[in-house]
């Protein structure tokens, strides 16, 4: 069974609000923020030609003032990108997930203490939040204007609970139910450097033991609500030592590694327009196409962009740890693997029922029969996944290529997830509106 886990980095039933807008002011002093990542291991439509309409031209890059804060830090990774944030005051570390397709922010919360007569010691990464024991918590109450749904840009389903409080109820594509009350909180990363009270949702009920932390382009996320105009993250590779998870790097503001990245435009959506299979809040970008060794496969570029009904859209998502393609994508990929290496197609076997190209051979050897494969974007821009990591270590001596069907995930998009983007530095410029890639050992301790 895929743990649910898996699909808080997809879709949601529910999105939130509208699209920031991301020429909002961006009117701090320049400082940025890095910290260390942690990746945990969770068990992961023929488009027609695309609408121009649907589509604003992407404007060019303007120069803007900075993110308010410059932070570097360090994070686990298996197949979640985990990052432990300091929250409240005194802070509180709590370990999320870093989301680009997701929203809402929530961290676990219980109350241990209602009043400590002495300030206990730090809790550690994994325990939940405790609001009693931090003096900027507070709750949003029934007739908070988050509280109150505006439909259609506004779904997240709330309530008023018996004490007047807002209630929310948060769906995820497996199912998986988290609930609790909407609050404000800070982010603070140190005595000078802190957040304003920001909107997050204190959970009660999950069975997840890690918060979101909810990365897209809602108003309501986090990178949105703390006006962060960029951050960036670098995947590790994975290691097969048991115990043992690589530590990747996280910046919020700006990365010095910068100047090397090349960049490729988001596709930016007009609010007027509903269409009901796109997600306008992801990291939409234009994909041409994808190579297997030395050949380019016959996909239309069109196949990798949303058409009138929004299915085909092309995200970069950190919450997804395959990639997945439509429909025609996925069988043109499929048909040039079997071509390659079809005697050695584990034969029935279908991983998490998204995935059927896996083998029981050696994986080098197959991944060199494949060739290097490469995920082609605008611009000559491309990420290219080495032949040596071509396959996925699944479990019982299986290996996979780290591609899904996305309508196993009841979506029509194609998903380029966090197993396709080690080793690379991963930038999300929300101020130029554009995400840039810059190829990294990103196992090792980077700057």
């Amino acid at each position: 069974m895929i743990p649910s886990f898996l699909f808080f980095f997809f879709f949601t039933f529910f999105s939130l609000s509208t699209q920031h807008d991301q020429n909002q002011n961006q009117n701090s002093s320049s400082l940025s923020l890095s910290f260390p990542l942690i990746a945990l291991h969770l068990h992961p439509n023929t488009s027609s030609s695309l609408n121009p309409s649907l589509l604003s031209p992407n404007p060019r890059p303007k120069t803007t003032p900075s993110s308010p804060y410059r932070y570097k830090s360090t994070f686990k990774y298996s197949m979640a990108l985990i990052v432990s944030l300091p929250i409240g005051t005194p802070p509180q570390t709590q370990q999320m997930v870093l989301d680009t397709g997701s929203q809402l922010s929530w961290i676990q919360c219980h109350n241990k203490k209602k009043t400590p007569k002495v300030p206990p010691p730090p809790p550690p990464p994994t325990a939940s939040f405790d609001p009693a024991l931090s003096s900027s918590f507070s709750v949003l109450p029934c007739n908070h204007p988050i509280c109150k749904p505006r439909v259609p840009d506004f779904t997240l389903p709330t309530s008023c609970d018996k004490n007047r409080l807002c209630h929310y109820s948060y769906f995820y594509a497996d199912g998986t139910l988290a609930e609790g009350n909407l609050v404000r909180e800070k982010f603070t990363f140190s005595r000078s450097v802190m957040t304003p009270p920001l909107a997050l949702g204190c959970a009660q009920d999950t069975s997840e033991t890690k918060g979101i932390l909810g990365m897209n382009l809602g108003r309501l996320s986090f990178v949105s609500q703390a006006k962060i105009s960029k951050f960036s993250y670098c995947v590790p590779t994975r290691t097969t030592r048991p115990g043992s998870l690589p530590t990747g790097s996280f910046y919020l503001g700006n990365n010095p590694n910068s100047a090397r990245f090349k960049y490729v435009n988001l596709l930016t959506f007009k609010q007027t327009q509903r269409m009901p299979n796109l997600d306008p809040l992801a990291y939409t970008v234009a994909m041409q196409g994808i190579r297997i060794g030395a050949k380019k496969l016959d996909i239309p570029p069109s196949v990798f962009r949303p058409n009138p009904s929004g299915s085909g859209q092309t995200m970069i998502d950190s919450g997804s740890e395959f990639t997945y393609l439509v429909e025609e994508a996925y069988n043109k990929v499929r048909e040039e693997i079997v071509r390659l290496v079809g005697p050695r197609l584990k034969k029935g076997y279908v991983y998490e029922g998204m995935a059927d190209m896996c083998f029981d051979g050696n994986a080098i050897e197959i991944g060199r029969l494949i060739g290097n494969m490469a995920f082609e974007f605008e611009k000559g821009v491309e990420i290219v996944v080495e032949k040596e990591r071509v396959l996925t270590d699944v479990g019982r001596r299986v290996h996979c290529i780290g591609i899904g069907r996305s309508d196993g995930l009841g979506a029509a998009s194609n998903i380029i997830g966090n197993i396709h983007q080690q080793n690379q530095w991963v930038e999300f410029d929300l101020a130029n509106r554009r995400v840039g890639f810059g190829k990294a050992d990103c196992s090792r301790s980077l700057v």
